[in-house]
């Protein structure tokens, strides 16, 4: 009987010993967490966490540790776009600011009253492109932000491929003139299109403002279309100054300006007419050669999706 008692009180106290071991070590290890968390709130970056083995602590530190990696990954992400829209604002300010000061300078060279007729009429035609220029960039600075907050519903619907052309390409056909770049258009009237008719323009007009503005008097614009059964393909050429190998992976990148830039590129065409052709399961392409040329390849594939 006393044997008994005695192997009896042996498993109490053996298991009253594992219980305060056990609870020890959940301390531990609780404690282990509460430490680790106090890190990731002290620290700017994400601290390794050891693992403390199996069962329902080993657990909760997995839980806690992904949640604080997707906290980590978000707030990454958050200061990104912050830097980002601080950098873009700055932008705009300075390509807002550029013209409003030429625009203000000239204006007060209009109120001198012993100023020519000639002058008069050629400071208010510099006035009158410094303001067609801000409200390009105001106009696609507000689609640029529209299209990343997905405001812009892109439809279908059939074009005439040749007709858009002509509409993209009438805003410049003054510009055109003036430097005496020839305009030549190479689509068959036939070739029809499934696309956003309105932002599809916009995008090939992009293309074609940034094409003129690198080609010199005398220059050539070419445009050309072709259809087959899984794509509708437009090709813009121009023989201008071309872009300059180091420049032509950055391109399409926004704000971004190369060496041979002309003084009122903001770097926002480009990148805007990329991003309209690609919501519209199409891709675009360049090549240029400095000095001899550029040509841009929009490829619109029949099967879009919108």
């Amino acid at each position: 009987m006393r044997l008994v008692i005695v192997i009896l009180a042996s498993v109490i106290v053996l298991q009253w010993v594992l219980f305060l071991a056990a609870k020890y070590k959940r301390e531990k290890e609780l404690d282990r967490l509460t430490e680790y968390l106090m890190k990731v709130q002290d620290s700017q970056s994400l601290p390794a966490l050891k693992s403390c083995g199996e069962g329902k602590i080993a657990i909760l530190e997995s839980e806690i540790y992904k949640l604080i990696t997707q906290m980590s990954e978000q707030t990454g992400t958050s200061r990104k776009e912050k830097e980002y829209l601080s950098k873009m604002l700055s932008d705009i300010s300075h390509q807002i600011k550029t013209p409003l000061t030429s625009m203000g300078i000239m204006v007060d060279l209009l109120k001198n009253p012993g100023l020519s007729e000639e002058k008069r009429i050629h400071y208010a035609g510099n006035i009158e492109r410094q303001m067609d220029r801000m409200t390009w960039l105001v106009r696609n600075l507000l689609t640029m932000s529209r299209l990343d907050a997905n405001m812009i519903h892109l439809k279908k619907e059939q074009v005439n491929l040749r007709q858009m052309v002509a509409r993209a390409l009438e805003p410049f056909e003054i510009m055109a003139e003036v430097k005496e770049i020839e305009l030549a258009v190479d689509i068959d009237s036939d070739i029809w299109m499934e696309c956003d008719g309105q932002w599809t323009t916009e995008a090939i007009s992009n293309i074609m403002k940034n094409s003129l503005e690198h080609t010199g008097p005398g220059g050539r614009l070419e445009i050309r279309a072709e259809k087959n059964n899984f794509s509708t393909n437009i090709f813009i050429k121009d023989n201008g100054d071309g872009i300059a190998p180091e420049d032509l992976g950055h391109i399409f990148e926004r704000f971004y300006k190369g060496k041979n830039s002309s003084e009122n590129s903001v770097g926002i065409g480009l990148a805007l007419s990329k991003q309209l052709i690609m919501l519209q399961n199409g891709i675009i392409q360049v090549t240029s050669e400095e000095g001899a040329g550029t040509e841009f390849q929009i490829k619109m594939y029949s099967d879009i999706k919108i």
